[in-house]
């Protein structure tokens, strides 16, 4: 019996690259629910195509467009409330989480209560809510297997014994798409430049993390609550090749290294499979064309993101406020609205009046992503 699947986010990049593994294994993988943020015409396309019967959109002004598109016995749904609806579709066995932003909590956690095995792409839950989904997770008993392609990396690293013999885990990063820009001509460049990522065709918002290295900071919260290793453990590492996607060394001095050609596809894959692999017609690493690797620690002074995300680390709402603050900063670059070298100052100033509070709840997480973002845009 095929694996049946919900794909939150399936009109964005990681949710089109789901449904072409999902295409190319009929057999194996059934998509039950859909749902998108806005684009209803896509939303469409792809209910049709995959014999979808169950869609929601976050956006409520485009449900009259969706519902001229499908057939009528499709079941919609609207807003964040139609989202979790989804979620949590009891004919679902898997749930891929690929929506941007804080947005992805709720749904996530609706998921996890539903018994849902989630495969999870969108880090900002974890970076916000971490202490929360992982409880959570163990007590309904859920696994989250990891979509990323680093936390992948580190996840098939550390198989069959877990972290029980891990010493350090090695984030690896191209470095993103400013890598060999001097810092004094960020400003200068056009928002065109910036989301030009050299390896990975990415969303405008993640492609711009890329860019500050935010992306990597993010990641390193991640992994901290995948699998629960202190920050002074995790440590960053570019590697422009994008072939190694993270290692990790044990206790004997041993490092494990996760190698595939850059194709978001695999690590997708991997999670809707597992524990089994699946063959594909993807791209492969060939040793002899590559001729070399290269490694380079990352530039912390061209690049500030990284070092504020290892700072707020091990706080408890700090985390949050970083992620929402840095989701309006870059929201502003890409209108325009401020300069590059802007985001992280103000992601900066918004953290250092930030005080930390004690086991916050989820609406305790959703007060301070909102008070973030608009201290955001007070400043701007």
């Amino acid at each position: 019996m095929p694996k049946r699947i919900v794909i939150l986010g399936s009109t964005g990049s990681i949710g089109t690259n789901a449904l072409d593994v999902i295409r190319h294994n009929p057999d194996r993988f059934k998509v039950v629910g859909l749902a998108a943020n806005g684009n209803a015409s896509v939303l469409a396309r792809q209910a049709a195509e995959f014999k979808v019967r169950t869609v929601a959109l976050y956006d409520k002004g485009m449900v009259p467009l969706l519902k001229a598109s499908v057939p009528k016995r499709t079941r919609i749904y609207a807003g964040l409330d139609g989202v979790e609806a989804v979620a949590r579709l009891p004919e679902a066995d898997c749930v891929l989480v690929a929506i941007g932003g804080t947005l992805s909590i709720l749904p996530l956690i609706a998921a996890i209560k539903a018994g849902k095995e989630i495969a999870l792409a969108s880090k900002e839950a974890l970076v916000s809510a971490g202490s929360i989904v992982v409880d959570l997770a163990r007590k309904y008993g859920v696994r989250i297997l990891p979509v990323d392609s680093e936390h992948s990396a580190i996840f098939q690293c550390l198989l069959p014994d877990g972290t029980r013999f891990l010493r350090n885990i090695y984030l690896t990063g191209t470095g993103g798409p400013l890598k060999d820009v001097p810092r004094e001509r960020f400003d200068k460049l056009p928002v065109s430049r910036v989301i030009r990522h050299p390896k990975w065709k990415m969303g405008r918002k993640i492609t711009v993390d890329s860019a500050t290295l935010m992306n990597k900071g993010l990641e390193v919260i991640e992994a901290r609550w995948l699998f629960q290793v202190p920050s002074e453990r995790i440590h960053v590492v570019i590697h422009p090749e994008a072939i190694i996607h993270s290692m990790v060394e044990f206790v004997d001095g041993t490092i494990a290294a996760n190698l595939f050609y850059p194709d978001m596809r695999v690590p997708i894959a991997y999670a809707f499979s597992y524990p089994d692999r699946m063959p594909n017609d993807l791209g492969r690493v060939d040793f002899f064309k590559l001729g070399s690797f290269t490694f380079e620690r990352p530039d912390r002074k061209r690049f500030p993101a990284l070092d504020l995300a290892y700072a707020v680390c091990g706080k408890t709402t700090a985390p949050c406020v970083l992620n929402a603050a840095n989701e309006e900063a870059v929201n502003a670059f890409l209108r325009g609205d401020i300069t590059f070298t802007r985001i992280i100052s103000l992601v900066e100033k918004i953290v250092s009046v930030h005080k930390e509070m004690p086991n916050p709840t989820i609406d305790d997480i959703l007060r301070l992503d909102a008070w973030a973002k608009e201290a955001v845009r007070r400043l701007i």
